[in-house]
């Protein structure tokens, strides 16, 4: 038995599956190893299994059949999108995919630096020297919109650093935006993209937190919010641009419901590790502590859903990384960058670990299953 598979047999975990028999998605458990197909017309996705309020219990208790076995749908597999094969899906259907930056005071550094170098990889050195030495080791531990926060975003003002990633890093309001459409992500062993004209980018190990439509925060899973760092550094404008393309968000391998031995205090404390491995041999190791982030995760909740902002279906939410890709991977200073074929894992003790290749976004499987084609599929099997 794997680490992986020991991790499911602690705990509430639900996800979501091609099954090409139906030609769409199925809803399923982890039971003893096993998915068990749990999709029914009380709960025909994972929306509505979100919304009830008694969603880890309803699962432990639900009848289902057996689709596979967890190895089986694990195991990394050339053709993972392919839809004549049953493969694992993002965990989410309906819910909007929104994601927070700036989150963590010490990579905020990174997005000044990004900003400043105008997408340029060369400069990046010179300039995180510079603001390095403005602000040593203050940002540990710097929560946001405090009276230290402020102090550090004027002593990078006066030294002619600021940038508008020093207000929402640090300042009262978060950064708060959409990451991907409604069913876009990609899941467990599938690619994920990098649009083509990026040249300097890197993957970004998150939380994500599953939020119903009353904001209430349901379960976490994981996530790689793909990130293009010359794109985005050109101009904050660009962000759209940045990060939503096909295969650019992938979530999973499945939704840990909270429950009596998962909660939001186990998010809190998280810790996540990063492996990078390049069909050259290059091996990065990374992590991110969820301990040090600058603002709650409740509180980012609450700044993206409220009487200000609703979301009938619900919402997922990545929480930002501490992850700063500076490890260089060859031209000394330019940090680190993809390679086409790179293999990302994304791990948690208590989460599993979310696995994808790179490629470029116009080499994915395109995105063909929207919203109405879930409708369809689900009127078509009678579940609607």
């Amino acid at each position: 038995m794997t680490a992986q598979q020991d991790i499911f047999n602690v705990g509430t975990f639900v996800g979501r599956v091609w099954n090409p028999s139906y030609a769409g998605p199925c809803l399923v458990v982890l039971r003893n190893g096993r998915l068990i197909d749990i999709t029914s017309k009380t709960t025909p996705t994972m929306r509505d299994l979100l919304e009830r309020e008694d969603a880890a219990d309803y699962v432990t208790r639900a009848d289902g059949r057996e689709l596979a076995s967890l190895d089986s749908l694990l195991l990394p597999s050339a053709d993972g999108q392919n839809l004549q094969t049953m493969h694992l899906l993002a965990p989410v259907d309906l819910q909007a995919v929104k994601a927070c930056g700036v989150t963590f005071a010490r990579s905020m550094i990174e997005r000044v630096i990004e900003e400043r170098a105008a997408g340029d990889p060369d400069l990046a050195a010179k300039i995180r020297e510079k603001v390095i030495a403005i602000v040593g080791n203050s940002l540990r531990n710097l929560k946001a919109g405090s009276a230290e926060a402020a102090k550090v975003k004027e002593a990078l003002i006066e030294e002619g650093v600021w940038s508008q990633y020093l207000e929402v890093g640090i300042g009262p309001d978060a950064e708060v935006f959409s990451k991907a459409q409604v069913l876009s992500s990609v899941g467990h062993g599938a690619d994920v993209g990098l649009h083509p004209i990026s040249k300097w980018n890197n993957p970004e190990p998150e939380i994500v937190l599953v939020v119903n439509s009353s904001g209430m925060v349901k379960g976490a899973t994981l996530g790689n919010d793909v990130n293009l760092r010359d794109v985005e550094g050109r101009s904050a404008l660009l962000l759209g641009k940045a990060k939503d393309n096909n295969a650019s968000c992938s979530i999973g391998p499945f939704i840990r419901l909270f429950d009596a031995t998962y909660s939001i205090d186990d998010v809190r404390n998280a810790e996540l590790r990063l492996k990078v491995e390049g069909e050259d041999g290059f091996v990065l190791d990374g992590r991110s502590s969820m301990k040090e982030i600058s603002r709650d995760p409740l509180d980012l909740v609450s700044q993206t859903i409220g009487r200000h902002h609703q979301y009938p279906d619900g919402l997922v939410l990545f929480m930002g990384t501490l992850f700063a890709p500076t490890e260089d991977r060859e031209t000394p200073g330019q940090g680190f960058t993809h390679k086409i074929g790179d293999i990302v894992t994304i791990s948690n003790d208590e989460l599993g670990a979310l696995t994808n290749r790179v490629r470029l976004s116009t080499d994915c499987s395109p995105w063909v299953f929207g919203p109405s084609h879930l409708m369809r599929n689900l009127a078509a099997r009678g579940l609607l």
